[in-house]
């Protein structure tokens, strides 16, 4: 290719990867509906595309350092604390057996539906194995499944991709040393390929926690420091024994994530975004390499086998792992109908399958085709069907609103007091025993006294919570939790805006955009404690009731349960149906006038 072949190739993958994202973000949508398709359109329109021209043979090893950062990305969102009880059984029981019922399945319908030797359905078999959380995780940002079902789906799309990982190399490893005849397993490499993952995963937390911990880097160098020690960590450990470098990356995450002591930048916004541009650039080059040509012999037969995984295999796993378990009929119903496979799949694939058919197995050239076209199906058919699954099974979360109220000065908690009165279930968070003490008389629900550990993790979320209100009578803090929260919420974060002639250290200069600012420039913190001291309460009517003077709308409470407070950039329109959060004007004022 020549130079300028090259940029082509180069700024289309760019725009491709990025374009379908966004696309895919405002039409609500699973990205990979839209990036496989495009890469495979780009793919049969033009050459400069095919990553095989563009990188040549450093494509493979690139693809597999790319996923170890995915994998490292997705173990730094495995909180230990949430693995327990019947969420670990469950999760140990799936792994286990969506490896060999899902293999064996593959293996049993690969020779009647292509023709293909018992070789190649064992190496189509152990790629299909995996699901993944570049996939798994934005499905249920879309369905919003309950907590339980949620970390099920989460541990075990982030744990089997580096299981499968190492599976397909052992496979493949297997084949090749079968003489390409059989596709007899060996247990010794498998075992040998887990422990040098382990290895490297803990020499890599020791990087981690050195360039952390010890030298204490900040956001930017800290996030060179991950990036290096991940790339460096898999790179060796690949040298070693192919794909074991995704086991260590997700070892490495789960360490960073759940030691105590990690030095973490509280949020990672570079990182994430080169996450998420790696995943947009895999998928649109692997899916540039799958040409028409190649799907047509396959699509009837892999729509057969789609059928079997999704109605038959994946069913019956989720069924067998929950079995005795405290998860209930829906939610293991629920689990039955989610096993998408995504980049982990693809990126195997895409290296076994070249291999495979340069080393002369028959049929081998099948292996990224049949691939290709399970993960379009399962994407599809899972990304078009879970959320209306989901809302028949029972199994979403309620839209009425959960929100999470940070204060506890008498105000807050007579605030609080009024939305249970509307009909909503509060959290509430307060810093000192007395604040706490205050809470629990109103009797009101009380967060746990680690929440604010849990809130300040950069992967953690709080669960449940539907939106957060920043009521302390510290500015500083409001401030400055409302940047650490805002990626640790399903919802949107507010806090009570700060006295405008009051010196703060962070609070005058995080002023936040006027929806983040509650109730208006009026009603700033110390207007609205005032008020309350003077003897102003909070009161809730219906919107269809006749208005009161002197009475304010603070909050808006829908009919279908969600809470919309006014802000100092909104105000909010009742509507039939709707419950209102008032303000009333203070008895002392009025005597005054």
């Amino acid at each position: 290719m020549s130079e300028d072949d090259i940029l082509l190739g180069m700024a289309l993958t760019v725009a491709l990867a990025v374009g379908s994202q966004i696309l895919a973000g405002r039409l609500r949508i699973p990205a990979l509906i839209v990036l496989l398709p495009a890469g495979f359109t780009a793919g049969a329109l033009t050459d400069v595309i095919h990553p095989d021209r563009l990188v040549g043979p450093d494509f493979s090893p690139l693809v597999s350092l790319s996923v170890a950062l995915i994998l490292y990305d997705a173990g730094l969102g495995l909180d230990l604390r949430l693995l327990r009880g019947a969420i670990r059984h469950t999760v140990v029981r799936l792994l286990l057996l969506q490896v060999a019922l899902t293999w064996a399945a593959v293996m049993l319908l690969g020779p009647a539906l292509y023709g293909i030797p018992a070789a190649v359905a064992s190496m189509i078999g152990v790629i299909l194995v995996v699901s993944g959380p570049t996939v798994v995780g934005p499905l249920l940002e879309h369905v919003r499944p309950s907590d339980k079902v949620r970390r099920v789906l989460v541990w075990e799309g982030s744990l089997i991709d580096a299981v499968g990982g190492i599976l397909g190399a052992v496979v493949f490893h297997s084949i090749v040393a079968g003489g390409l005849q059989t596709g007899h397993f060996r247990l010794g490499a498998f075992l040998g390929s887990v422990l040098v993952g382990l290895a490297g995963g803990a020499v890599g937390a020791g990087l981690l926690w050195f360039t952390l911990r010890v030298l204490r880097l900040g956001e930017t160098l800290g996030t060179l420091a991950q990036l290096a020690a991940v790339v460096v960590v898999a790179a060796c450990c690949d040298a070693l024994y192919d794909d074991t470098g995704l086991i260590a990356a997700i070892l490495m995450g789960l360490i960073v994530a759940n030691l105590p002591g990690f030095d973490m930048p509280v949020r990672r916004p570079f990182f994430e975004t080169l996450v998420q541009l790696i995943i947009g650039l895999l998928f649109i080059s692997i899916s540039s390499t799958v040409t028409p040509s190649s799907l047509v012999p396959v699509l009837l037969p892999t729509a057969a086998l789609v059928g079997a995984l999704v109605l038959v295999v994946r069913p019956a796993i989720a069924w067998l792992s929950t079995l005795r378990t405290e998860l209930s009929g829906r939610e293991r119903a629920f689990i039955g109908w989610m096993a998408p496979r995504g980049i982990v799949a693809a990126s195997t694939a895409t290296t076994f399958s070249a291999a495979l058919a340069a080393d002369g197995l028959r049929d081998a050239d099948k292996i990224l085709p049949v691939t290709f076209l399970v993960i379009v199906a399962t994407v599809v058919v899972y990304g078009l069907t879970a959320r209306p699954v989901a809302t028949r099974l029972g199994v979403v979360r309620p839209s009425r609103a959960r929100p999470l109220l940070l204060g506890d000065e008498p105000w807050v908690v007579d605030l609080a007091e009024a939305l249970r009165a509307a009909g909503l279930e509060v959290l509430m968070w307060a810093g000192t025993e007395r604040g706490r003490a205050r809470i629990e008389a109103a009797g009101l629900e009380l967060a746990s006294g680690e929440l604010m550990t849990v809130a300040t993790d950069p992967q953690a979320r709080l669960e449940g919570v539907t939106s957060v209100f920043l009521l302390t009578d510290d500015d500083d803090f409001n401030a400055l939790v409302s940047v650490v929260l805002r990626d640790s919420v399903d919802g949107p974060v507010y806090r009570i805006g700060p006295p405008p002639d009051v010196p703060g250290v962070v609070a005058p200069y995080t002023a936040g955009t006027a929806d983040e600012i509650l109730f208006g420039r009026a009603l700033v913190r110390h207007a609205l404690a005032a008020r309350h001291e003077q003897g102003a309460r909070f009161r809730v009517r219906r919107a269809s009731e006749p208005s009161e003077p002197g009475y304010e709308t603070v909050f808006v409470v829908r009919g279908d349960g969600r809470l919309e407070p006014v802000t100092a950039g909104r105000q909010v329109a009742p509507g039939e149906g709707d419950t209102l959060v008032l303000l009333s004007p203070a008895p002392a004022t009025d005597s005054a006038h």
